[in-house]
């Protein structure tokens, strides 16, 4: 068995070459090129790439744009090979277990693919089928980048910009997560209590006892495809209303669950019955509390156009290892802020926001934790979408008012406000922060992640006087230090002696002396060139 993976490997390798090859690696690479390598290398690459399109915060905006486009279009599983893992997973022969099955899938994907089907009791419902082995798969072409990684050494050539094994334990953790379907029966139950209360959300219900690692089983949704406009304005629906819903919905998940949906494409939404249905949580983001507030604070700090506090967010949830240029990075935030401070909410792109945040950060090579780079992705996503429903409608401005509205139930952040109530407001919101910031700090502290910048750039005195400056005041201590070594010395029997000094306080002396004259002349002469 181990020599079959051997040659297994051996084999994959032989592929992985062939196809760099083909695509004339040694020639360059651009953005298109590595797209069409990523998808010609198989599933687990066009997963990374997928990944890296996310992570704007590590990878340059070009190549981000372009890995965008890489989508899950797998060749399907034949009938065979599902009733294979059916009866692996069941013990028992698809028939034995479904009174229909539809042989097409509905959608094929690197991970898994998708049937209608219906159970013996008449229930309908779609079945998600895992490829046979494609742990094994997935997990050998990690190991085989590991080492790719290791021999080229290419961390050192991209260590300034990324650490490539970062991104490949991320996409590790991220798809034995998804390879484990109780994990997405987990959050779709999940889903489904952090909104019973809302009347217009809903989730498909899992079949638990029909549901395995490898299978799951989940009610049909029918309905109309979210930006199905026709049929939905033919059925009566009021697509305004859908994508307000829909992006106020999104927000919640954000700011108040910390537990949103990360790829909120057109394909997983539907509406039903007047009803939102979310579907397919392969993909959650999850925020703890102190991410969330500072969620709420970035979109604030953006609506306020408040500087320091989008600066101060960024620099608490990033990731850095080298020294930031406060000053400088201060400076790229405040313009980034400046250009949107005369725009009305309504006319903010918010893919546009977030691309920039990301491309500063990547400039200042702070990188952002998993569940804030999936929610870059997520927003950029879901605003796309609700552009296809109705491209009038503001996510930002959403977010805005949700956050504003959440914050404070009885104060009015209205322009009716006086300057010094708007003043005492800011006043007792700093006063507030305090222990919340402290508590960053302490967090930032613990997890070796604060760094202290000392900012000269503007000073009066440049680096290289003040290096100077040193240099002069260690021989000044140098020389006194001398002086008095020396006069300890003299007060001694110590031989031999010069002028009946002993000679090693005599050579004090004398170079103290030297040293003496040496700082009195330098002094001189930089006044007189001041002069």
């Amino acid at each position: 068995m181990k020599q079959k993976n051997s040659l297994s490997t051996k084999r994959r390798l032989a592929q992985i070459l062939a196809i760099l090859r083909k695509h004339h690696l040694a020639k360059g690479i651009d953005p298109v090129k590595f797209r069409m390598i990523l998808e010609d290398l198989g599933p687990t690459f066009v997963k990374i790439g997928q990944i890296m399109a996310s992570r704007q915060d590590m990878f340059s905006q070009r190549y981000c744009r372009e890995l965008v486009k890489l989508r899950d279009n797998v060749a399907s599983m034949s009938i065979e090979t599902v009733k294979s893992v059916i009866k692996n997973e069941y013990h028992q022969k698809l028939s034995d277990v479904f009174l229909e099955f539809d042989e097409i899938p509905l959608g094929s994907a690197s991970i898994a693919q998708v049937h209608k089907a219906t159970l013996k009791d008449g229930r309908h419902i779609v079945v998600k089928v895992q490829r046979p082995d494609i742990y094994e798969m997935m997990e050998r072409d990690i190991s085989l980048i590991r080492k790719a990684v290791k021999i080229l050494k290419l961390n050192d050539v991209l260590g300034s910009v990324v650490d490539l094994n970062i991104v490949l334990d991320e996409f590790w953790h991220t798809a034995k997560e998804e390879m484990d379907f109780l994990n997405e029966a987990h959050y779709a139950r999940k889903f489904a209590y952090l909104h019973q209360d809302i009347q217009y959300i809903e989730a498909p219900l899992i079949i638990d006892e029909y549901s395995t690692s490898k299978v799951l089983v989940m009610e049909y949704i029918d309905g109309f495809e979210i930006d199905d406009r026709i049929h939905l304005m033919e059925a009566g629906y009021d697509l305004r209303e859908i994508a307000a819903k829909l992006a106020e919905n999104y927000i919640k998940q954000i700011v108040d669950d910390g537990f949103f949906h990360a790829d909120p494409h057109p394909g997983n939404l539907r509406v039903r019955d007047g009803k939102i249905v979310w579907i397919d949580f392969g993909m959650m983001g999850i925020l703890n509390r102190a991410d969330k507030d500072l969620m709420k604070d970035a979109v604030l700090a953006i609506g306020q156009n408040d500087t320091q506090k989008l600066v101060d967010v960024i620099l608490t949830l990033g990731e850095h290892d080298n020294r930031i240029d406060y000053a400088l990075f201060y400076d790229n935030i405040e313009t980034f802020m400046k250009h949107y401070v005369t725009v009305d909410l309504t006319d903010i792109n918010l893919g546009d926001v977030v691309q920039e945040i990301f491309v500063i950060a990547h400039k200042h090579r702070i990188s952002m934790p998993k569940g804030v780079s999936m929610l870059a992705r997520g927003l950029v996503t879901i605003e796309s979408t609700v552009m296809l429903i109705d491209p009038h409608i503001s996510i930002i401005e959403i977010a805005a008012n949700h956050v504003a509205n959440h914050l404070s139930c009885h104060l009015d952040y209205q322009k009716e406000l006086t300057n010094a109530i708007k003043n005492l407001y800011s006043a007792s919101q700093n006063m507030l922060h305090i222990p919340a910031q402290l508590s960053d700090v302490m967090r930032m502290i613990m997890k070796g992640r604060l760094k202290v910048n000392l900012d000269m750039m503007e000073s009066s005195v440049p680096m290289n006087a003040i290096n100077h400056m040193v240099n002069k005041l260690v021989v000044g201590i140098v020389s006194a230090g001398l002086l008095m070594a020396s006069s300890l010395l003299c007060t001694t029997q110590m031989t031999p002696k010069v002028f009946g000094i002993p000679a090693l306080g005599f050579i004090g002396y004398m170079t103290a002396v030297g040293l003496g004259i040496w700082l009195l002349l330098t002094v001189l002469k930089e006044r007189k060139q001041k002069k």
